[in-house]
């Protein structure tokens, strides 16, 4: 894969990003945006599946926010953020083959790069605080060697 997975991801962000605000097909969206990685087309065909599968479970993953996220409106949230939240907690429950501290960093760097000074702090807050709980509910299901560590902070 020559084209890293943060540029898919950044792919993934802008795509989910026109169907938040333009509600067009996930087939426009598709072609408009992420088209461009059809070169290669293992790339094309993990930034189709993350926002397939993001988008049709957007109600699950809004709810796991919204337990994370009780003291705030969560229409208030920057859109950009709940759509850094989704992505994140869509590849923690349904993406076998990405290591949850990877889809944690990602998440970060994307918020820090495209988000609020301190967008970065809260969503590293809230898809630690949820990665956590989908742990203890046996809810993350991962394959591999050294997919499933026993936890996203960094050791002295």
């Amino acid at each position: 894969m020559s084209i890293k997975r943060r540029q898919i991801r950044e792919k993934v962000l802008q795509a989910l990003y026109a169907h938040e605000l333009s509600g067009e097909s996930v087939d426009l969206i598709l072609e408009h945006i992420v088209a461009p990685l059809k070169k290669e087309p293992e790339v094309f065909e993990l930034a189709r599946q993350l926002i397939i599968k993001t988008i049709e479970v957007t109600p699950e993953l809004d709810a796991l926010i919204k337990g994370r996220v009780a003291n705030w409106e969560f229409n208030r949230l920057a859109v950009i953020d709940r759509i850094i939240l989704r992505m994140g907690i869509c590849e923690l429950l349904y993406f076998e083959d990405i290591p949850p501290k990877v889809s944690i960093n990602e998440a970060i760097e994307i918020a820090r790069r495209y988000s609020t000074e301190k967008s970065d702090k809260f969503v590293n807050g809230v898809l630690d605080s949820i990665l956590t709980d989908l742990k203890k509910g046996g809810r993350v299901k991962k394959t591999g060697r050294g997919l499933l560590e026993t936890s996203t902070k960094k050791k002295p």
